[in-house]
C-alpha cells in the first residue's frame, strides 16, 4: 500500500489523548507510507490517558504547516482540552485551514476547531458533549459516524475509526481543498 508515499502528516496531540485515536490513525498512515510527525507542546513524549506513550518529533512552537500535505487530531478530553490552550497549536491549527490542506479530528479534538475559528459554515460530528460548542462555533453538528467537510473529516469515537481511518487516508490521497476556507 503505497497511496500516501512521500506525503507528510502531522498528528498534533498532548498527554491525556484517547490513545485508540492516536495509535490507529498513526497505524493506519504508516501502512499507506506516509511521513508522520507527532507534535505535542513539549518536547520528549506524550502519554495517551491508558498508559501508551508517543515519541514527540516536534514541537507546537517549532511546527510549520507548510511541511505537511494534513493534520489529524486526536481526541480524549484531556488532551483537547489542553491542546487548544497552546497558542502554538491553534496557530497551527489555523494554518492548515488556510493552505486548504486535510485535517481530521475525532471524538473531543474538534475543541481546537472551536478555538481557532475555522467552524463556520462547516459540518461537522464529534462526542456527543460537544454539539453545543460547536455549533456556537459556527458548525452545524450532525450524529454521524464520518463526516467529510471540504477536506474536514470527523468522527464521534473510537467505534468510528475504521470510518474515520478510511476517509483520512481518502482526503489525504487527494490532497489540497480549494474551497476549503478559514
Amino acid at each position: 500500500m503505497s497511496h500516501l508515499t512521500g506525503k507528510q502528516v502531522a498528528i498534533l496531540a498532548t498527554d491525556g489523548y484517547e490513545d485508540s485515536e492516536l495509535i490507529e490513525p498513526l497505524k493506519a498512515l504508516r501502512e499507506h507510507n506516509a511521513i508522520v510527525d507527532i507534535i505535542a507542546p513539549e518536547a520528549g513524549s506524550i502519554r495517551g490517558k491508558n498508559g501508551h506513550e508517543e515519541p514527540v518529533t516536534v514541537t507546537t512552537a517549532a511546527a510549520d504547516a507548510a511541511k505537511y500535505d494534513a493534520l489529524v487530531l486526536p481526541g480524549g478530553v484531556v488532551n483537547s482540552d489542553n491542546i487548544r490552550l497552546d497558542s502554538f497549536a491553534v496557530e497551527l491549527t489555523r494554518d492548515f485551514f488556510e493552505q486548504h490542506k486535510p485535517v481530521g479530528a475525532i471524538c473531543h479534538a474538534p475543541w481546537i476547531l472551536a478555538d481557532a475559528a475555522v467552524l463556520k459554515g462547516r459540518t461537522v460530528t464529534s462526542f456527543k458533549s460537544l454539539k453545543t460548542d460547536l455549533q456556537n462555533a459556527g458548525a452545524t453538528w450532525v450524529d454521524e459516524e464520518v463526516v467529510v467537510d471540504q477536506g474536514l473529516v470527523t468522527s464521534r469515537t473510537p467505534d468510528d475509526l475504521p470510518a474515520f481511518n478510511a476517509k483520512l487516508i481518502e482526503e489525504i490521497g487527494e490532497g489540497k481543498h480549494e474551497g476549503q476556507t478559514a
